[in-house]
């Protein structure tokens, strides 16, 4: 039997479902579910081991294909066509799902997604994604160690910068080291995803693809090949941000992510 996210929703209208990032959860999009809400119905689902999800119920490694099996009755809610926002690893699901549904989805607002497959696809190691490569390596070598707190300082620092997991609230730490302990999961899905970047090419909607211009190789190498596929893209890059940037800065990103949803929900 198939399991079923746990999902925040609010408001009416139509659909808008929101897939967040690796270790975190849907409550990281708390206020922009509070800013659409008035005007869309707003679905955020706990993907597999976060939130109030369950755990991935298998012994073989996951793909992407089945994390977007695990949204299927969230999209099956928003109503069809829906709209949809990810960032990071919920941005790369949210770009299978579109192209696994397309007559489902009629827009994408996706913030840096981590498809690195397409980087080694295009050019084999050395390339753009070695430094997320190597960040998860050193991930791995921890929690063989069992030393949660070490790889998760290897995830946080990678993505967010140098000393970013010393700076990081006490308690907070505790889930996001939980979390972490799916790094090699969340690698396999994204290094082994088979769809090809001409895949993308039929992509007929509009897509929102913001970055930020502070954010690592590995990220900005999928946006350089991503932006050149897509066919409707618009490309937002915020100056002061990085990867991390809807979690950091919702204030900035947010307001980009409504008026995007609203052009297009009005037909634009």
């Amino acid at each position: 039997m198939q399991p079923e996210p746990f999902v925040r929703e609010a408001g009416a209208g139509s659909g808008v479902v929101c897939l967040h990032s690796n270790a975190s959860s849907s409550g990281q999009w708390r206020a922009l579910i509070d800013e659409l809400a008035p005007g869309f119905h707003v679905l955020a689902p706990d993907s597999y081991d976060a939130g109030k999800s369950p755990s991935w119920p298998s012994d073989r490694t996951i793909s992407l294909s089945d994390e977007v099996a695990l949204i299927a009755p969230v999209l099956a809610r928003a109503g069809s066509p829906c709209m949809l926002v990810g960032h990071s690893y919920g941005a790369a699901i949210a770009l299978m799902a579109a192209l696994t549904s397309p007559v489902r989805i009629s827009a994408l607002a996706l913030y840096e997604p981590t498809l690195f497959s397409l980087l080694d696809a295009e050019s084999p190691s050395p390339n753009e994604a070695d430094g997320i490569r190597q960040a998860v390596a050193r991930c791995g070598d921890a929690l063989d160690a069992a030393d949660s707190g070490s790889a998760a300082r290897h995830f946080i620092d990678y993505w967010m910068g140098e000393g970013s997991w010393a700076r990081t609230p006490e308690a907070r730490k505790p889930p996001i080291a939980a979390s972490v302990a799916n790094v090699r999961r969340w690698a396999h899905a994204l290094w082994t995803e088979p769809t090809p970047l001409v895949a993308f090419r039929s992509l007929n909607v509009p897509v929102l693809y913001m970055t930020g211009e502070q954010s690592t190789r590995s990220a900005r190498g999928v946006e350089r090949l991503l932006t050149q596929a897509l066919p409707k893209v618009e490309i937002v890059a915020f100056e002061q941000l990085g990867h991390m940037g809807p979690i950091t800065h919702p204030e900035v990103v947010n307001p980009v992510i409504e008026r995007f949803l609203r052009v297009c929900a009005a037909g634009g």
